[in-house]
Protein backbone atom coordinates (compact mmCIF):
# COMPACT_ATOMS: atom_id res chain seq x y z
CA UNK A 1 0.00 0.00 0.00
CA UNK A 2 1.23 3.45 -0.92
CA UNK A 3 -0.19 6.60 0.67
CA UNK A 4 0.98 10.00 1.85
CA UNK A 5 0.30 13.73 1.66
CA UNK A 6 1.71 16.55 -0.41
CA UNK A 7 4.85 16.66 1.76
CA UNK A 8 5.12 13.04 2.87
CA UNK A 9 4.88 9.49 1.64
CA UNK A 10 3.96 6.21 3.29
CA UNK A 11 4.65 2.76 1.87
CA UNK A 12 3.65 -0.53 3.48
CA UNK A 13 5.21 -3.83 2.45
CA UNK A 14 4.98 -7.32 3.95
CA UNK A 15 8.27 -9.22 3.96
CA UNK A 16 8.24 -13.05 4.26
CA UNK A 17 10.62 -13.20 7.23
CA UNK A 18 10.64 -12.67 10.98
CA UNK A 19 11.05 -9.20 12.40
CA UNK A 20 14.57 -9.71 13.81
CA UNK A 21 15.89 -10.81 10.40
CA UNK A 22 14.13 -7.95 8.63
CA UNK A 23 15.43 -5.34 11.08
CA UNK A 24 18.96 -6.76 10.76
CA UNK A 25 18.81 -6.59 6.95
CA UNK A 26 17.67 -2.97 7.19
CA UNK A 27 20.56 -1.94 9.46
CA UNK A 28 23.50 -4.29 8.78
CA UNK A 29 25.95 -2.64 6.33
CA UNK A 30 26.63 -5.86 4.41
CA UNK A 31 22.91 -6.42 3.87
CA UNK A 32 22.26 -2.74 3.13
CA UNK A 33 24.74 -2.89 0.24
CA UNK A 34 22.41 -5.38 -1.49
CA UNK A 35 19.25 -3.27 -1.48
CA UNK A 36 19.56 0.36 -0.34
CA UNK A 37 19.39 1.99 -3.77
CA UNK A 38 16.93 1.88 -6.65
CA UNK A 39 17.00 -1.02 -9.09
CA UNK A 40 19.50 -0.41 -11.87
CA UNK A 41 21.90 1.32 -9.47
CA UNK A 42 24.47 -0.06 -7.08
CA UNK A 43 25.74 0.91 -3.66
CA UNK A 44 29.27 2.12 -4.35
CA UNK A 45 30.08 3.05 -0.75
CA UNK A 46 28.36 2.79 2.61
CA UNK A 47 29.09 3.86 6.16
CA UNK A 48 26.75 3.20 9.08
CA UNK A 49 27.13 4.23 12.72
CA UNK A 50 23.99 2.60 14.12
CA UNK A 51 23.44 4.52 17.34
CA UNK A 52 21.31 7.51 18.27
CA UNK A 53 23.25 10.49 16.95
CA UNK A 54 25.28 8.24 14.63
CA UNK A 55 25.45 8.99 10.93
CA UNK A 56 24.98 6.99 7.75
CA UNK A 57 26.08 7.70 4.19
CA UNK A 58 25.02 5.73 1.11
CA UNK A 59 26.89 6.36 -2.14
CA UNK A 60 24.84 5.18 -5.14
CA UNK A 61 25.98 4.83 -8.72
CA UNK A 62 23.50 4.57 -11.59
CA UNK A 63 23.90 2.52 -14.76
CA UNK A 64 24.56 5.76 -16.64
CA UNK A 65 27.43 6.65 -14.29
CA UNK A 66 25.43 9.20 -12.30
CA UNK A 67 26.31 9.41 -8.62
CA UNK A 68 24.02 10.20 -5.70
CA UNK A 69 24.87 10.23 -2.02
CA UNK A 70 22.21 10.03 0.68
CA UNK A 71 23.13 10.88 4.25
CA UNK A 72 21.53 11.36 7.62
CA UNK A 73 21.59 10.83 11.35
CA UNK A 74 19.82 8.23 13.46
CA UNK A 75 17.32 9.84 15.84
CA UNK A 76 15.67 6.74 17.33
CA UNK A 77 16.66 3.07 17.35
CA UNK A 78 14.22 0.68 18.97
CA UNK A 79 15.39 -2.71 17.68
CA UNK A 80 13.60 -4.59 16.17
CA UNK A 81 10.52 -2.36 16.28
CA UNK A 82 11.33 1.04 14.83
CA UNK A 83 13.98 3.31 13.29
CA UNK A 84 13.85 7.08 12.83
CA UNK A 85 16.53 8.92 10.87
CA UNK A 86 17.07 12.06 8.85
CA UNK A 87 17.61 11.93 5.09
CA UNK A 88 18.99 14.29 2.45
CA UNK A 89 21.27 14.26 -0.60
CA UNK A 90 24.81 15.64 -0.79
CA UNK A 91 24.49 16.74 -4.43
CA UNK A 92 23.00 20.27 -4.49
CA UNK A 93 20.76 19.52 -7.48
CA UNK A 94 19.12 16.65 -5.55
CA UNK A 95 19.14 18.12 -2.03
CA UNK A 96 15.68 18.55 -0.49
CA UNK A 97 16.67 19.73 2.98
CA UNK A 98 16.48 17.56 6.05
CA UNK A 99 13.61 15.09 5.79
CA UNK A 100 12.70 12.36 8.28
CA UNK A 101 12.29 8.63 7.62
CA UNK A 102 10.39 6.49 10.13
CA UNK A 103 10.40 2.74 9.60
CA UNK A 104 8.14 0.55 11.74
CA UNK A 105 8.60 -3.23 11.74
CA UNK A 106 5.34 -4.93 12.73
CA UNK A 107 5.62 -8.57 13.79
CA UNK A 108 3.21 -10.80 11.85
CA UNK A 109 4.74 -14.07 13.04
CA UNK A 110 6.28 -15.68 9.94
CA UNK A 111 6.38 -12.32 8.18
CA UNK A 112 6.98 -8.66 8.98
CA UNK A 113 5.02 -5.62 7.87
CA UNK A 114 7.27 -2.67 7.10
CA UNK A 115 5.65 0.75 7.29
CA UNK A 116 7.98 3.37 5.82
CA UNK A 117 7.02 7.02 6.30
CA UNK A 118 9.17 9.77 4.76
CA UNK A 119 8.14 13.27 5.87
CA UNK A 120 8.97 16.97 5.55
CA UNK A 121 9.54 17.24 1.80
CA UNK A 122 9.60 20.79 0.43
CA UNK A 123 7.58 19.98 -2.72
CA UNK A 124 5.33 17.37 -4.34
CA UNK A 125 7.99 16.66 -6.99
CA UNK A 126 10.43 15.58 -4.27
CA UNK A 127 7.80 13.26 -2.79
CA UNK A 128 7.19 11.54 -6.12
CA UNK A 129 10.88 11.02 -6.86
CA UNK A 130 11.46 9.51 -3.44
CA UNK A 131 8.33 7.36 -3.72
CA UNK A 132 9.76 5.83 -6.91
CA UNK A 133 13.17 5.32 -5.28
CA UNK A 134 11.79 3.73 -2.10
CA UNK A 135 9.40 1.49 -4.04
CA UNK A 136 12.29 0.22 -6.15
CA UNK A 137 14.62 -0.22 -3.16
CA UNK A 138 11.90 -2.08 -1.23
CA UNK A 139 11.48 -4.49 -4.13
CA UNK A 140 15.19 -5.28 -3.84
CA UNK A 141 14.84 -5.55 -0.05
CA UNK A 142 11.99 -8.05 -0.41
CA UNK A 143 14.09 -10.09 -2.88
CA UNK A 144 16.60 -10.75 -0.07
CA UNK A 145 13.96 -12.96 1.58
CA UNK A 146 12.24 -14.57 -1.41
CA UNK A 147 13.60 -17.92 -2.55
CA UNK A 148 12.69 -19.55 -5.83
Amino acid sequence: MDTGTQTSLSITKVIPAGRDAVFRAWTDPEEMRKWSCPEGAEVAGLTVDLRVGGAFRIEMKGEDGSEYTAFGTYREIDAPNRLVYTWDWEQPDHAVGETVVTVTFNDLGESTEIVLEHDLFPAVEAVEGHRQGWTSALAQFEALFVTD
